[in-house]
């Protein structure tokens, strides 16, 4: 009987060795119980970040099981990684305005490190001590219902949002949870003012625009919803999760390049400090694979922030116009200009 359990201890402690042995195994190796789960908040649209950790699993099969995500608004995932700082719950943050991911860099929410791909990218797009990196542009346009609106009809740039044709006939994504919405709300203060000094004629138009909103939804699905029903025909929201409504879903959605320029956000993600340091740098870096973002470019209509050698052809052709704005001037001024509209704007127009 002593033998016999003699026997089993060796047994259970060579098997203990030889899974502590597996790693992290960058080829997939047959070492699941050696991966810690790995949390990840991300502002992505369903689609694409269900396809991305598939495509992150099949090539790592130790995570198959053990990602877990959580779809948040840019915002939400700020404020979430901060009330969460002395205990983080998650691992990476994917999906953050620049001036947000900046936000969490300065309060030492994210952890800092220099990833391979992280040379090749625009010194403009990554913060300078490796805390966030960006992942994909994003241009901020004006959506239409195109069941209801020709392209003829659709307003042609921001200012005629603010034309009496319009009311009631706008609806809005809840600004402050949005990064999206927070970043446009901004740009449209700094095309009034371009240093940010006085702020106050950007508040009078996007009062104009709160008069002809005949609703805030409260998120994208909601925003999807009412547009397609058309309970309102107009918005302004990303180009990606346009084209990815209109040509997978098959929502009655167009958009229109406005002729004074679209703000075009950095869009990126981070390795939150105090997580799964391991899990998240990997993720990160697979992210940036060559074939994941022409992939992403091709069928999910990313910006790769990092260019790509073949573009695909709704790329090539996109007629993007950037409005010149100072993201440096919204990321600082960016909390104080929602607060304001939040509380002195919003439903008062």
């Amino acid at each position: 009987m002593r033998r016999r359990l003699f026997l089993a201890g060796a047994l259970a402690t060579v098997l203990a060795a030889g899974t502590a042995c597996g790693g992290g195994g960058g080829d997939g190796a047959a070492d699941g119980a050696s991966a810690e789960k790995l949390t990840i908040y991300t502002a992505r649209d369903k689609k694409v970040s269900t396809f991305v950790v598939d495509q992150f699993t099949a090539k790592y099969p130790e995570y198959k099981g053990k990602v877990e995500i959580l779809n948040l608004g840019a915002q939400e995932i700020l404020e979430r990684v901060r009330a969460e700082k002395a205990n983080p719950q998650a691992d990476v943050w994917w999906g953050g305005t620049q001036q947000g991911l900046t936000a969490g860099a300065t309060e030492d929410l994210l952890a800092a490190w220099q990833p391979t791909f992280a040379a090749k990218m625009d010194a403009q797009y990554k913060d300078s001590e490796g805390r966030w990196f960006g992942e994909i542009l994003l241009p901020e346009v004006i959506m239409y219902n195109n069941k209801a609106l020709t392209p003829e009809q659709a307003p042609k740039d921001w200012d005629d949002l603010l034309k009496p044709e319009w009311k009631d006939k706008i609806l809005i994504r809840d600004v402050a949870a949005s990064g999206t919405m927070r970043s446009i709300y901004a740009s449209m203060i700094v095309r009034q003012s371009a240093d940010g000094s006085n702020p106050q004629p950007g508040y009078d138009w996007l009062k104009k625009l709160d008069a002809n909103t005949g609703a805030y939804a409260a998120n994208p699905a909601d925003l999807y919803l009412k547009l397609s029903r058309q309970q309102g025909l107009l918005s302004a929201w990303n180009l990606q999760d346009i084209l990815l409504q209109a040509n997978q879903s098959n929502m009655p959605f167009g958009f229109v390049m406005p002729t004074s320029g679209a703000p075009v956000l950095v869009d990126g993600l981070a390795a939150v400090k105090g997580g799964n340091t391991t899990g998240a740098q990997k993720f990160v870096e697979f992210l940036f694979d060559d074939k994941l973002r022409a992939d992403l470019a091709k069928d999910y209509y990313q910006i790769p922030a990092v260019d790509i050698a073949q573009k695909p052809e709704w790329l090539a052709q996109l007629n993007l116009k950037p409005l010149d704005v100072d993201w440096d001037v919204i990321g600082k001024n960016e909390t104080e200009w929602i607060n304001h509209w939040n509380s002195q704007i919003k439903n008062k127009g």
